[in-house]
């Protein structure tokens, strides 16, 4: 482990933010929550593309192999809809599936919404790189990282990434007592 700056990459998948038709609001949902919630140093790689697979997982192996993102937080695409491609790329470019990921953020949702059971997002390792796909709904994405981020500083240290400090006001990591 080392005390080195986190860098966080955040990528938005939206046609229609990409286009500029929409603001994007998932992106900056997820700024805004780091922002809060995290007390380490940390900076961040911001991507907003299209729907497309190969643009999806071209922008993560980027984002990791040469931005080097310790975590990479994803929002939007992870419905049933054809274009919604995210979890399939985010899996294309994975060493290792963290299924426990996508069933505790379909979990969360479920404690608001019936329709949680249509989300397919996934958390991956890439290298030493943590990739968790969020929903696209700002509400949502808050949601879901007030339960999940628990978990997410110690499996960047099983990792081998820095040490991640949170506001315990915000969130309270998850550490095991060998780890503390």
């Amino acid at each position: 482990m080392t005390d080195q700056t986190i860098k966080i990459g955040i990528v938005t998948v939206s046609d229609r933010a990409y286009r500029g038709e929409y603001e994007d609001r998932g992106g900056p949902a997820i700024r805004q929550w780091l922002q809060k919630g995290l007390v380490s140093e940390w900076e961040e790689e911001f991507r907003l593309i299209p729907d497309e697979y190969s643009q999806i997982t071209a922008t993560l192996e980027e984002l990791v192999d040469e931005a080097g993102c310790h975590l990479v937080l994803t929002t939007g695409g992870t419905g049933p809809a054809p274009r919604d491609v995210t979890p399939d790329a985010t899996v294309e470019v994975a060493d290792k599936v963290l299924d426990g990921f996508g069933e505790k953020m379909r979990a969360i949702s479920l404690q608001y919404v019936p329709t949680a059971i249509l989300s397919r997002q996934v958390g991956v390792v890439r290298g030493r790189s943590l990739i968790v796909n969020l929903p696209g709904n700002p509400k949502a994405v808050a949601e879901i990282l007030d339960e999940l981020f628990e978990v997410i500083p110690y499996t960047i240290e099983l990792l081998e990434g820095p040490r991640m400090q949170c506001d315990p006001d915000v969130v309270v990591p998850f550490r095991p007592k060998h780890a503390k």
